[in-house]
């Protein structure tokens, strides 16, 4: 049965990458083989052999020896903790889209043009890859990649340029992620369950991460795409900058950067402040909006002819992509099937007991740097956020031991090799429509360079700390 899984898993993961060719949104085979693996757990649960317990990361003991109605309330409990965790992703996603979409609404982006002032499509890559790795530290690289982008897209009007700069923020974005607690998920994961704290973290993965950044974007500078200028009149020079445009920017921007804050104060998951983030920016635009409207000058005698007032809230959510949002459900609950088999489990375990060990002496015991650059690699393919919770019940090391930290950036970084091994990659691919062989054949060469060099470093820097 858990080869049956996995086939449907690899299927459906195939389906994403061939969706242009099958001209199938891909939120169609996430959707489907979440489901499908998921009924097939529930009808064939007295198969399996073994369920991770994924609050504790660790295996259930005696599950084999379970009763059938035994192992389905345990099933249960598992999808239902499994929602509740993506729902976490998916709530917060949709409350940084809705502000991003209310500044938009007031045409604040085109405030930014006045901070790009140059055309030249090499400056403006470093300033959005510094830009990115800059903002992914302070809110995360999910919500930096979808500010970014959308500014981008206010910049750079031709989709076959953009989609170059959108490769190299999902690069920085990732990188800078991994050496802050609240960049990334799977950091954010190590710092909660005590294995990072944020001053070592910072000292282990600064300069790693930096390297990550700047090595790929370096060498993309030098390439056709980013040379010469974009067009003047495709940029944002003729949108019109309203009364309200700055403002209702700065707010939007200052309202995700205080999540993190938010979060530290209270202790609760980020969806939480982001919702009290985007609650204080609606308020604001309805009150401006309705101000913007009731400033207007016009004749009474033609109020018959003026449009409807429209609502800045509820037009920004009619713009949300629902199809990104969907397709992240499916495939968040589709990897999750198969953390809860322990089939991720066994995997990393695996890699832990075949792969030739370097000699990285770890308080006496030998962990292999190849099995954590691979774990990085597999969370390309795969999903970080499972491989690390393997890893947190593979590893009993101590607090700031130096291989939790290369788990972090290997696991926050290694996704940036395929478009779909992170979450602001998956982002990035639904805003821009990305084609996942373009990125494979484009960018993943980059992020792989940035990778190994980082790593390097990391192994480097290491020897002196």
């Amino acid at each position: 049965m858990e080869l049956l899984i996995i086939i449907i898993f690899v299927l459906g993961y195939l389906a994403i990458t061939l969706e242009h060719n099958l001209k199938l949104d891909k939120l169609i085979p996430a959707l489907a083989m979440m489901a499908i693996c998921w009924a097939i757990i529930a009808l064939g649960i007295d198969s399996f052999s073994s369920w991770f317990d994924s609050v504790n990361h660790s295996l259930v003991e005696g599950f084999s020896n379970m009763t059938h109605d035994d192992k389905m309330h345990l099933a249960e409990e598992t999808l239902l903790h499994h929602l509740g965790k993506t729902a976490e992703i998916l709530v917060f996603l949709l409350g940084a889209m809705t502000i991003v979409e209310i500044i938009d609404f007031f045409n604040g982006f085109s405030t930014i043009k006045g901070y790009v002032k140059t055309h030249k499509k090499k400056k403006i890559l470093w300033m959005f890859s510094i830009l990115a790795f800059i903002l992914s530290a302070l809110i995360d690289n999910l919500t930096a990649t979808i500010i970014l982008i959308s500014i981008l897209q206010k910049i750079v009007k031709n989709r076959d340029s953009r989609i170059w700069f959108a490769g190299l923020i999902i690069i920085a974005a990732n990188a800078g992620g991994a050496f802050s607690p609240i960049g990334d998920v799977t950091t954010t994961m190590l710092w909660i369950g005590g294995k990072v704290s944020t001053v070592q973290l910072f000292l282990y993965l600064f300069i790693p991460s930096l390297l990550c950044m700047a090595v790929p974007t370096f060498i993309a500078s030098f390439l056709n795409p980013f040379q010469g200028n974009i067009d003047n009149e495709l940029a944002v020079d003729n949108v019109k900058k309203e009364k309200y445009s700055s403002l209702m920017l700065y707010l939007g921007l200052l309202a995700i950067v205080f999540v993190p804050f938010f979060k530290t104060m209270t202790h609760l998951p980020p969806y939480v402040g982001m919702m009290l983030s985007l609650s204080v920016v609606a308020a604001f635009a309805e009150i401006l909006g309705r101000r913007k409207i009731s400033m207007m000058d016009f004749d009474k005698t033609k109020q018959s002819t003026m449009q409807p007032y429209s609502s800045p809230v509820q037009s920004s959510l009619s713009k949300i992509e629902m199809p990104s949002i969907l397709f992240f459900l499916g495939i968040l609950m589709a990897v999750a099937s198969l953390e809860s088999l322990g089939i991720l489990f066994g995997f990393a375990e695996t890699l832990k007991e075949s792969v030739p060990l370097l000699g990285t002496e770890l308080q006496g015991t030998h962990v292999s740097d190849t099995v954590v650059m691979l774990l990085g690699i597999g969370s390309a393919v795969i999903d970080n956020v499972p491989l690390v919770a393997a890893s947190l019940g593979m590893f009993s090391e101590s607090l700031d031991n130096p291989l939790w930290h290369f788990i972090a950036f290997s696991a926050g970084t290694g996704g940036s090799m395929l478009i779909i091994g992170s979450a602001a990659g998956v982002v990035a691919m639904g805003m821009e429509k990305i084609n996942f062989f373009w990125y494979l054949k484009k960018i993943s060469w980059l992020a792989l360079i940035g990778f190994l060099v980082g790593s390097a470093s990391f192994m480097i820097i290491r020897g002196f700390l």
